[in-house]
């Protein structure tokens, strides 16, 4: 192994968030530093440890942890997700990273895939800090949003993000459901597509993966809803967007995708990908590999090594 690999714990919204930071081994202080969680339910151990890597053997430090109420992080309830939260999660790790001799400040990312791929817009327009972002089949909804992206409806985002009450509620919860189902109309599931079966079961099966097939999903009552396409034109990190026009998952569609990177005013680079949403989260494979060599190519560009 070249790099170093150190377990860490930071607080965020009461919790102890778990995970690493990965270093090269022969690295200096203050290098360019990627922020990673991975998707719906998942845990670092499935394939985003993987992408983690490949950044670090690019020459970066990467922090990458196990979502609040997932994995080895501790919160309750269990197997909960909240984007606001999660959100904050980011922020926190944000917090976390710039306390540490070997990040830089002022070179910091965020990468997300799936639901945080929407996440990291959100945060990167929200923050200041994020330099560059890098979103992998992200979710922005199945339709563009009727609500437009004015920057008063981004200044209510903005402040439920940092300031809002995000508790859910029974009215806003669903679930508890399993993530994937092989059977839809016997056992429905919050992710339908044969294709997430396929993926989470194999993944979420292994030993030490800490994957439950188990999900509450909560979209509480706020000001405004989480919809990260209103934040898309208030993105002022150099991002890359890398959709796949094949994307089985209704929420990740591909046109609302595209019409979310038109918005963003800051340096961007799109990519297509094959083999749908999962296709780049085998490992190993040749779109993981082609996915995470474009990918540490773009973060070593904008933030150096």
């Amino acid at each position: 192994m070249n790099h170093l690999e150190t377990p860490v714990k930071f607080t965020s919204q009461g919790a102890q968030l778990r995970g690493l930071l990965l270093t090269p081994a022969n690295a200096r202080q203050r290098i360019g530093t990627v922020i990673m969680a991975h998707g719906t339910s998942a845990t670092i151990s499935m394939v985003a440890i993987e992408y983690a890597r490949s950044f670090c053997r690019a020459g970066l430090a990467v922090l990458i942890y196990d979502h609040r109420n997932f994995g080895r992080s501790d919160g309750a309830p269990r197997q909960e997700i909240n984007p606001w939260i999660q959100c904050r999660g980011y922020l926190d790790a944000l917090d976390f990273a710039v306390t540490r001799p070997e990040v830089d400040p002022a070179r910091l990312a965020v990468w997300g895939d799936s639901y945080t791929g929407g996440q990291v817009i959100v945060v990167s327009a929200c923050d200041p800090r994020p330099k560059v972002v890098v979103a992998q089949c992200p979710v922005f909804g199945p339709t563009v949003p009727t609500i437009e992206p004015t920057v008063g409806n981004f200044n209510l985002i903005r402040e439920t993000l940092h300031n809002g009450d995000v508790q859910g509620t029974p009215e806003t919860t669903t679930g508890p459901l399993p993530v994937v189902s092989a059977d839809q109309a016997g056992t429905p599931s919050l992710l339908a597509p044969i294709q997430a079966f396929r993926w989470f079961v194999e993944y979420g099966g292994r030993p030490g993966s800490m994957w439950t097939n188990r999900v509450t999903r909560v979209l509480p009552k706020t000001p405004i809803p989480y919809l990260p396409f209103l934040c898309a034109p208030f993105v002022k990190a150099s991002t890359l967007l890398m959709a796949a026009p094949e994307d089985e998952m209704v929420h990740a569609n591909y046109e609302v995708t595209r019409r979310a990177f038109d918005l963003i005013p800051a340096p961007k680079r799109w990519y297509d990908i094959a083999d749908g949403h999962f296709g780049l989260l085998y490992f190993p494979s040749d779109r993981f590999d082609e996915a995470s060599t474009v990918q540490a190519a773009f973060l070593k560009e904008q933030l150096g090594a």
